[in-house]
């Protein structure tokens, strides 16, 4: 007899940066972990379909499309589903305001925590100077990062044969880049003081593909990270407490300490 996993339950699921469309787009564990999880509410922060590829190149397995319509079969079943877009599915700009298939579409969300904590929500790139202001060198770049995951790609099938767990090749080179360090840093900050402004507690985002959760000039900054690299989501238990979850460790890995450090001002 086929035994089921048990279903994790929580509040809330955010998860960005599928990049469905593009080789490096781990949908299948993806798709392990919306089939283990679910929520009240679930936020799709951006990037979520990867149209500037799909522009120059198709490519669309059949897990990918698997990845879509588990996401409208949550809807169908009472998930709140909000999709928020980003810069690579752009497109979904022109929709905000509108439903489909259950899910609705907005420019940015207001989230509001068990505890009463409010969050906005957005993906961040109107926070990235490179994509604002000169996006044909976002474009360029995006060249070069796929490359990158190609070959963080081809490593990690290396690792399975090996009966290796997967690591992120491209998340290790990105972090010992000096420029990228401070680009991320300057982004958070960015972030950080556009919750401020908004007069929230916190704000959740992706763009960067680098998950975290720490306060930040007094706010939680919390980002869910990415399904490319890490394959990394933020979550709110019923209580209100988040927590980042690492889905592509060898035992999926749920972030507490940091978070209750984070959490423990507000």
């Amino acid at each position: 007899m086929k035994i089921e996993a048990k279903t994790i339950k929580y509040r809330t699921i955010w998860i960005s940066d599928i990049h469905l469309g593009t080789r490096g787009c781990q949908a299948e564990k993806l798709l392990d972990f919306l089939k283990k999880t679910d929520s009240d509410y679930l936020y799709l922060a951006g990037d979520i379909i990867d149209g500037w590829r799909l522009k120059r190149a198709w490519y669309w397995p059949q897990d990918h499309n698997d990845v879509v319509q588990k996401v409208l079969r949550k809807a169908r079943k009472g998930t709140r589903v909000v999709f928020v877009p980003g810069n690579h599915d752009e497109f979904a700009r022109d929709y905000v305001s509108n439903h489909f298939g259950g899910v609705e579409v907005v420019d940015r969300a207001i989230h509001e925590t068990a505890d009463g904590r409010k969050l906005l929500v957005i993906h961040g790139d109107e926070f990235d100077v490179v994509v604002r202001y000169a996006k044909w060198l976002a474009v360029l770049g995006d060249g070069a990062y796929t490359g990158l995951l190609a070959l963080n790609n081809w490593f990690n099938s290396l690792r399975k044969q090996l009966n290796l767990p997967y690591w992120s090749l491209s998340a290790y080179l990105k972090f010992k880049v000096k420029n990228a360090v401070k680009y991320i840093a300057e982004y958070e900050t960015a972030i950080a003081r556009a919750a401020v402004t908004a007069g929230v507690n916190g704000v959740v985002c992706g763009h960067i593909h680098h998950a975290e959760m720490r306060m930040i000039e007094g706010v939680l900054y919390c980002n869910d990270g990415d399904w490319v690299e890490s394959c990394t989501a933020l979550a709110e238990h019923i209580d209100g407490r988040l927590e980042l979850i690492h889905w592509a460790a060898p035992e999926p890995v749920w972030a507490t300490n940091s978070v209750r450090e984070a959490t423990c001002d507000f």
